[in-house]
């Protein structure tokens, strides 16, 4: 069996810094690529960085296929551990399903804080949700169509799946409510940020609201951002996305710009 090969800027990034750590969680079938550029700007402020590929990502779609929550779980976590032995205070910072996934772990390792981008609550209510493994078997991937990016030009940088894994979605899910029963559970300080122009996650199903109300936190705070897609931390207004979570962990953590 051939090994899988990790497509050309989907691999892991390290950034060394100061006592201050973050660990970056990319989304649902992209690498970390969309998360390097705040990778580069958190290092910039004198963090440690790291960002990591889930399991059945950045290589061939065909991976996901086999892979469950719980295993890009066990890839954060492993992590966390990593840049636990050259970090002191660590904050969780993830997109999409990187944000579920914080959310989780936030309740079982000892974390600074958290930042979550563009995270669902829950999947759309679409009947076809409650038959995937017949769908699958005439639709076993689900192209995504035309991208819905602000700034186009920064499109074509984007290393992530040009489909979707239908079956893939039932893990998707799975994630989800592990990760609201989560929610109440956790204490430390936490930044939401979320665009009012988001296809995949839109404001009118309250994701935000659901998550903000639930989140146990007594420090919590949201950004709104208007000229974004899904991809924050790529899209048009990703300089200011990345100034608010470098401010946000900078104030966590007792540092200054």
């Amino acid at each position: 069996m051939k090994k899988p090969i990790t497509m050309p800027g989907a691999e892991p990034f390290f950034y060394s810094g100061g006592e201050v750590g973050c660990l970056l969680v990319h989304g649902f079938t992209a690498s970390p690529q969309e998360m390097h550029g705040l990778g580069k700007h958190l290092a910039n402020e004198g963090m440690t960085v790291l960002g990591v590929r889930l399991a059945g990502h950045g290589t061939q779609v065909s991976d996901m296929v086999r892979t469950h929550w719980q295993d890009w779980l066990a890839d954060v976590e492993d992590g966390y551990h990593l840049l636990r032995g050259v970090s002191r205070r660590i904050y969780l910072v993830g997109l999409s399903m990187g944000g579920l996934l914080a959310l989780v772990l936030a309740t079982c390792l000892p974390v600074e804080g958290l930042v979550i981008m563009a995270t669902p609550h829950h999947l759309p209510d679409d009947f076809r949700l409650r038959i995937l493994r017949l769908i699958a078997l005439f639709q076993p991937y689900r192209p995504k169509g035309q991208p819905q990016w602000f700034d186009l030009q920064e499109y074509p940088q984007r290393v992530a799946y040009s489909a979707d894994p239908t079956m893939a979605y039932r893990q998707l899910g799975r994630l989800m409510e592990e990760a609201d029963r989560c929610l109440p559970q956790i204490s430390v300080p936490a930044l939401l940020v979320y665009s009012r122009n988001d296809p995949s996650v839109p404001t009118s199903e309250g994701h935000q609201e659901k998550i903000f109300t639930k989140l146990g936190s007594e420090i919590k705070e949201t950004l709104w951002v208007e000229q974004s897609g899904h991809i924050l931390t790529e899209d048009q207004e990703r300089h200011r996305v990345r100034m608010a979570v470098a401010d946000f962990i900078q104030r966590m953590s007792g540092q200054v710009s």
